[in-house]
């Protein structure tokens, strides 16, 4: 076993490739041969939960009160609009530190941890500002499992890179948005995906080497409005977008997911994670969402991950991995008949995953574009300032506008943030266009009525 300069040794898992690896070099991000950070001699992990009162974060807090012997919180983020809920759970972990991103949060969470906490025992240490989640990041652990939502968990990643933790990554949009910063950044074996989808494109891998992989074949389960056209998309409202049939998310997801927007984020995900060329990662419709990803490998062999829709299970893999943890969520029940149905994309319906190919392949700041400007889209369909097929229409106009990205220079933070400013700007200036001219259709409607 050989010890790299950069302090923490990489292990094979098995026996694949040269010394393990899924690829030859460069290794890919994420590579289910190798182990970044072996667990400490007790088989514990001390553990940072980012987003801790999100989504991922609630189940990933679930997860770890029923293996007590495996994983250890010491850290929790939060964005601060659920005080209550952060304390609670940090009683519960009796974590030494919580981060909240909003400063005027931090005297209702140090009363509400007051209450808590019994006379005279010490609060944990808090750390507040839009910068606390990153310094979380970085402090003592195994594992930071990053369950922040957009772009601003980019900076939390890079730290926690840095820092030299292993990375259970929830947050999609960070390595979007910030590619070639993760890439340069990363160890091999450092990130472990924590998405449905590629945690099981992760699990599937495992069974060859990157020369095996003929394609990988990402699995949408359509969203509400799957088998509709775009014409028929035109008068959805906010609820019915929400209206997920098999999956409980955050409301920018849910959207996310209604659109499609997210699969063509994890048709990104999935390029840089595997180093897998776009024209071998295909997308395919299947409503159930047993199935949350396969591997097509050289010799005609199919190799698919299948759960019930459970995001406990990828969460075990992203913070166990390459033991797995037992239970950690539900299994089939194969006494009862099930039918699984696979369908091909409607690209008209729903033209995100092309368009997200396309940033994906011009690279540089093109995906901090298309990921800023559908954020800024999502908030304006929600305020009812934007049609449903609004969305795409104005990502697309922005990214058209942004253009072809620099080429022959790196990639820097302020790279990324000037190019967020600027798309979240031109898209609020063409919402608010939109926005407009549909007041004004209304008022002309009123009138002739």
């Amino acid at each position: 076993m050989d010890t790299p300069t950069w302090g923490r040794p990489v292990l094979p898992v098995g026996g694949n490739g040269h010394n393990g690896e899924m690829t030859d070099s460069p290794a890919p991000l994420a590579d289910p041969h190798l182990v970044f950070d072996p667990v400490a001699a007790d088989g514990s992990r001390d553990v940072v939960i980012l987003g801790s009162t999100g989504s991922i974060g609630t189940q990933a807090i679930d997860l770890v009160l029923r293996n007590p012997d495996r994983f250890r919180v010491t850290g929790l983020s939060a964005a601060g609009g659920r005080i209550e809920l952060l304390a609670e759970q940090a009683h519960q972990l009796r974590v030494r530190t919580v981060a909240v991103a909003r400063q005027d949060a931090v005297p209702a969470l140090r009363e509400a941890l007051s209450a808590r906490y019994a006379t005279g025992e010490p609060l944990p240490e808090i750390l507040a500002g839009p910068d606390a989640a990153t310094h979380l990041a970085a402090t003592a652990c195994h594992t930071v499992l990053n369950g922040i939502t957009g772009s601003i968990g980019l900076a939390p990643t890079l730290a926690a890179l840095e820092a030299g933790r292993t990375l259970a990554l929830a947050n999609k949009e960070s390595l979007i948005v910030g590619g070639p910063l993760v890439k340069a950044l990363a160890k091999p074996g450092q990130i472990i995906p924590v998405d449905s989808e590629h945690a099981a494109l992760f699990q599937a891998l495992a069974a060859g080497t990157r020369s095996d992989v003929r394609k990988l074949v990402v699995t949408a389960s359509g969203g509400p409005f799957r088998g509709r056209t775009k014409a028929q998309l035109a008068d959805v409202t906010v609820e019915d977008a929400l209206a997920h049939p098999t999956w409980a998310m955050g409301p920018v997801i849910t959207i996310n997911s209604a659109t499609l927007v997210n699969k063509g984020l994890e048709v990104i995900e999935a390029h840089l994670l595997y180093d897998i060329p776009f024209d071998r990662i295909e997308v395919v419709v299947h409503p159930q969402s047993y199935v949350h990803s396969m591997v097509e490998f050289t010799d005609g062999s199919t190799l698919a991950q299948a759960t019930p829709p459970d995001m406990r299970g990828p969460i075990a893999i992203g913070l166990g991995w390459p033991a797995r943890v037992p239970d950690a969520a539900p299994a089939f029940d194969w006494t009862k008949a099930s039918t699984w149905e696979f369908f091909p994309l409607d690209t008209e319906a729903f033209p995100s995953v092309g368009l997200a190919r396309h940033v994906g392949q011009l690279a540089g700041t093109a995906p901090a574009v298309f990921n800023a400007a559908n954020e800024e889209c999502v908030e304006a369909f929600r305020s009812g300032g934007l049609p449903f097929n609004g969305i795409m229409e104005t990502v697309t106009r922005v990214v058209e506008e942004h253009g072809t990205p620099r080429t022959g220079t790196s990639l820097t933070v302020a790279d990324v943030l000037e190019a967020e400013t600027w798309a979240r700007t031109r898209t609020r200036e063409l919402t608010g266009q939109t926005k407009k001219q549909q007041a004004n259709t209304q008022q002309a409607a009123e009138a002739r009525a």
